[in-house]
């Protein structure tokens, strides 16, 4: 595997009509990584978007990627079961070695679902931060005292 990142999950999840994946990743390098999203239906690549190939033109207007140090989120507005299939995530550090790393995820409509406040806030939040909210919550709902 590459020495500078490391794709750790590829999720996918509904929000609204839209499509959102999240791409985390580990990242140790200063040099600049650079992205692509796709997706593979009826063993033909597309490009989403991204900065390695250059994206399909009938995706372009439906999509928009944002990202933090360690995750890179692609959002696919009104997705259909047209847009079905294997989703990939593939990262590169630039370099006189370049090294990849990428992940996959199968997204059919019906099973997917809904990104949610409380699930975002685990996927984002670590344990401990979790856990001192909660105490917070339960202490001032009574439940416990500290």
């Amino acid at each position: 595997m590459s020495r500078g990142q490391k794709v750790t999950s590829l999720t996918a999840c509904l929000v609204d009509q839209n499509l959102r994946l999240d791409c985390r990743y580990e990242n140790k390098t200063n040099s600049p990584i650079q992205h692509e999203f796709s997706l593979t239906r009826e063993k033909k690549k597309h490009v989403l978007a991204g900065t390695l190939g250059v994206p399909e033109h009938t995706y372009r207007s439906r999509t928009s990627v944002t990202g933090n140090p360690n995750i890179k989120v692609l959002t696919l507005a009104n997705f259909t079961t047209k847009d079905e299939g294997t989703y990939a995530c593939e990262l590169r550090v630039s370099g006189q070695s370049p090294t990849t790393s990428s992940q996959n995820v199968s997204v059919l409509r019906d099973k997917l679902v809904k990104c949610g406040g409380i699930s975002l806030l685990v996927q984002n939040t670590s344990w401990l931060l979790l856990l001192l909210i909660s105490l917070s919550l339960f202490q001032a709902m009574d439940f416990i005292s500290l």
